[in-house]
């Protein structure tokens, strides 16, 4: 182990200090607040699982990315989603439960994955879920969940663009072509086109050669389609009254209402990377094309199921805290967070310490942030520091002060001084 290796965080994780845990803070508080305004109840979940819970067989980079570890003959893992942990909490009360269900959860995730500009191995993520309604208004509701948020933080309108596909359409156009005879390679082909972003054409159509067993001709076929921007364009290419089809201009109706949909478009390429998804899926980006995804999500019917849950659709997404942070940083949109202290009390000496913590104490009690001065610096340093906190004012107490039986207060910002009584000395 290299030389005081010890002493920093793991390669992809964060330390936060308390400037930026009050900036982590200030986010997670537009996370609650947009959630609150949607009625979404808060849940959360243990951050170790069980690492069945998150393998599946279809070649996700996520099953490959795990944290895991064997402990007392158990095979465990640090959560690298919430959406599998979600899960697991309805089955475990699907009897009890009033559906649909509005949760969400703002929870620590881990990834062992190549970290890039707003990717790191450890991250929080807010994830919102509708479990239960079968209908694309879920979908619609997370979509201007998710506008609402960038609206909040004073993301400018054009910063942010939303790409809407469907896995249904994706796999009704495959099933009648491509893969009319092997429909079980429908979820592992999704895992590998979702690359194309990051990838390239050529090297998903290698991929889908390679390792779903396409012809050239096939993968070429599959990689073309991926280029279409047009809904209708996309419907012709399935059969007359497709269901998907009809799903995604319902969603774009609604999105209508919601007053979005000038914000979000059509894009065959999106499948999303994880293989539950079984219908409409949404990435949102950076217009500017400079991060990744800056969340995503979509509808995943049968995951409750195969988990061994009852028959129960679910639509969700996951917004990560990094990437929104580096798009907020570009903008100019960062806000600079002083400490929430409103006063200061300082005893000048020891001996005025007692009257300073009854004074301090007696703010506390009417609900005051107040910080005691713990030694007896100067006073300069004292108002130095009171004033670098953000204090709105300085309780005073020097011998003077204490014989007389009050504080002088002074205004930090205006240079106001006035006295206040202190607290009796038996309270």
């Amino acid at each position: 182990m290299a030389r005081n290796q010890g002493l920093q965080p793991p390669r992809g994780t964060r330390d936060f200090y308390p400037d930026e845990l009050r900036l982590r803070s200030w986010l997670f508080g537009h996370f609650r607040e947009v959630a609150r305004r949607f009625a979404f109840e808060e849940v959360d979940a243990p951050i170790v699982e069980h690492a069945d819970l998150f393998i599946r067989k279809a070649g996700e980079e996520i099953v490959e990315q795990l944290y895991h570890f064997e402990l007392h003959g158990r095979h465990l893992a640090l959560r690298p989603e919430l959406t599998p942990s979600i899960s697991r909490m309805v089955i475990a009360r699907a009897g009890a439960l009033r559906f649909p269900l509005r949760w969400y959860a703002i929870g620590q995730n881990w990834r062992y994955e190549r970290m890039t500009r707003g990717r790191k191995r450890e991250h929080y993520q807010w994830n919102v879920e509708v479990l239960g309604e079968p209908s694309v208004s879920a979908e619609a509701e997370l979509i201007a969940a998710i506008f609402t948020l960038f609206d909040r933080v004073g993301l400018p309108t054009t910063a942010v663009r939303m790409r809407v596909n469907s896995r249904a359409l994706l796999e009704e156009t495959l099933r009648k072509g491509v893969l009319r005879d092997r429909p079980e390679a429908f979820e592992p082909l999704c895992v590998v086109i979702d690359k194309i972003d990051k990838i390239g054409a050529e090297a998903v159509t290698d991929l889908l050669t390679g390792e779903i067993g396409l012809s050239a001709n096939e993968a070429r076929t599959v990689v073309e389609g991926l280029a279409v921007r047009s809904l209708d364009e996309a419907a012709a290419r399935v059969p007359d009254g497709s269901a998907a089809a009809a799903e995604l201009r319902r969603l774009f109706e609604l999105l209508d209402a919601y007053g979005v949909a000038d914000r979000v478009a059509f894009d065959a390429s999106v499948v999303r990377g994880l293989a539950y998804y079984t219908g409409v899926v949404f990435e949102a980006f950076d217009a500017g094309g400079t991060l990744r995804a800056v969340c995503g999500g979509g509808r995943y019917d049968g995951l409750i199921e195969q988990l061994g849950g009852p028959a129960l659709p679910a639509a969700g997404f996951g917004f990560g805290d990094v990437v929104i942070q580096e798009l907020l940083s570009d903008h100019g949109l960062l806000p600079e967070l002083a400490r929430e202290v409103e006063a200061v009390v300082f005893a000048v000496s020891e001996a005025e310490r007692p009257a300073a913590v009854r004074t301090v104490r007696r703010l506390r009690e009417a609900g005051r942030a107040a910080e005691l001065v713990l030694g007896t610096p100067r006073l300069k340093r004292a108002m130095q520091d009171a004033d670098r906190a953000g204090a709105r004012e300085i309780w005073v107490i020097g011998p003077d002060e204490a014989a007389r039986g009050v504080a002088r207060v002074r205004d930090l910002e205006s240079g106001e001084q006035r006295d206040e009584k202190l607290p009796d000395g038996r309270s």
